[in-house]
């Protein structure tokens, strides 16, 4: 079975399943916090800790059936370093999540948790990479700003300006996020890690995105994530392809034409702007 940091990963949970569980965990955490009282009898305590073990496993269901999402979160950086380093990361922030995870709120678990996973990753990144804290908000920054539009190439000018940075600022991030850029996905298993019912909140990754770029650029949809979403470059993406950087602006251009006029056109930019 597949893993994720160590911990075998569980098929995503349906919003149903997810809503079963969450009695558990609060009755589990419930009873936890009742069985520190000393006035107990022994069937009390008994009857106490079987809730316990009900919540933690209700829990480990819980957060083994959501890392998926830490794998795809870690596929959508892009970065060039070791998976398994980024999964821990990942798998640390999924479980920070679980720790402060509320079930009254009524918040599916993996939009909750999505933040902590980013911000986990984000920091083992930046660690990898050797960029200081501020290095880490510019770089992301670019990657927002990139992701605007994706059919041109954006200018050292024009990333100072937009950025609010230095020409050499620019220039030294456009050259560290384009060796970050330099990985490939191909081994990533799609069927495997892509949550198949995970809410339609635009703060994760969810399937409806994945679907529906699926099915609005057909066979260029990797070509088209790469570039929208990891900021690889034209010319990458033409090498890779065997085609002229002409021909990909022009396949990526009629790919972006498609999503704009599409019916989640706007739902598809808002989440894009969040990553």
């Amino acid at each position: 079975m597949s893993k994720v940091g160590g911990l075998t990963l569980l098929a995503p949970l349906t919003a149903s399943q997810e809503l079963e569980l969450l009695p558990l965990i609060a009755q589990g955490r419930q009873a936890a916090h009742v069985l520190q009282s000393s006035e107990l009898t022994p069937a009390e305590r008994r009857r106490l800790q079987r809730r316990v073990n009900e919540g933690r496993d209700a829990e480990s269901t819980l957060l083994r059936a959501t890392l998926g999402l830490v794998r795809r979160r870690v596929r959508e950086r892009g970065f060039p370093f070791v998976s398994e380093d980024l999964e821990l990361a990942g798998v640390e922030g999924l479980v920070n999540a679980l720790r402060r995870f509320d079930p009254d709120k009524g918040v599916r678990f993996s939009t909750y948790a999505y933040p902590w996973i980013t911000k986990l990753v984000n920091q083992a990144i930046r660690q990898h990479a050797g960029l200081s804290e501020h290095e880490m908000t510019q770089l992301l920054a670019l990657q927002k700003l990139l992701r605007t539009d994706v059919g041109r190439t954006f200018g050292a000018k024009e990333v100072a300006s937009k950025l609010g940075v230095s020409l050499a600022t620019a220039r030294d991030l456009i050259e560290t996020n384009q060796r970050f850029a330099d990985r490939s996905v191909d081994e990533f298993d799609e069927e495997k890690v892509v949550p198949a019912s995970v809410p339609s909140d635009t703060h994760e990754a969810p399937r409806w995105v994945i679907d529906e770029l699926r099915a609005l650029c057909g066979k260029d949809f990797d070509a088209f994530w790469q570039f929208a979403h990891k900021t690889m470059s034209l010319e990458e993406l033409a090498r890779g392809k065997g085609i002229s950087r002409q021909a990909m602006t022009k396949r990526i251009e009629k790919r972006r034409r498609a999503v704009r006029e599409s019916s989640q056109a706007q739902r598809l930019q808002a989440w894009l702007d969040q990553q």
